[in-house]
């Protein structure tokens, strides 16, 4: 009787465990792999026992117990480290903080200052259109023009991404 006992008192426990843990998917702006570390480290500060960014769908699957934390919490601590979510919107300040090729394209359509050098010519081509790109990631082609190098290496520099 008393091994019935203890082990209904060890499944109710269990249960009562169990139901504490939430998975939610939470989108998250951001751009690569290194806003991608500083993404999932801000979320398990704020309590997640597990966070996992796809760098792809910008959505962040996170595991908590809802005793300790919350979703909302989550989001906050993931925008004070610069980061918009569905959510909460980081501060300026937070986000100028970031490395440059972690400078997004922010949620509310405003453009990051590092992508913002850089626009699309008549024929869809990245050109540079501010000086502080060309030493990071554009060439002088041999009419003048300076266009980005490549979509990839131009973005992991913080410099012309298309949208």
């Amino acid at each position: 009787m008393k091994s019935i006992t203890l082990f209904a008192s060890f499944l109710l426990f269990s249960l009562y465990s169990f139901a504490q843990t939430k998975t939610e998917t939470i989108k998250v702006w951001g751009n690569c792999g290194m806003c991608q570390k500083t993404i999932e480290t801000a979320a398990k500060k704020a309590g997640a026992s597990s966070a996992n960014w796809n760098e792809e769908t910008k959505m962040l699957a996170v595991t908590y117990k809802s005793k300790k934390t919350s979703a909302a919490d989550i989001q906050k601590s993931i925008a004070e480290a610069g980061y918009d979510t569905q959510d909460f919107t980081a501060n300026d300040e937070a986000y100028k903080n970031l490395h440059g090729c972690c400078q997004y394209d922010r949620k509310n359509g405003s453009l990051s200052e590092a992508h913002a050098c850089c626009s699309k010519d008549a024929n869809g081509k990245m050109v540079c259109t501010d000086t502080k790109c060309t030493a990071a990631c554009c060439k002088t082609e041999a009419d003048g023009k300076k266009v980005c190098l490549d979509d990839k290496a131009c973005a992991e520099k913080g410099c012309c991404k298309k949208s």
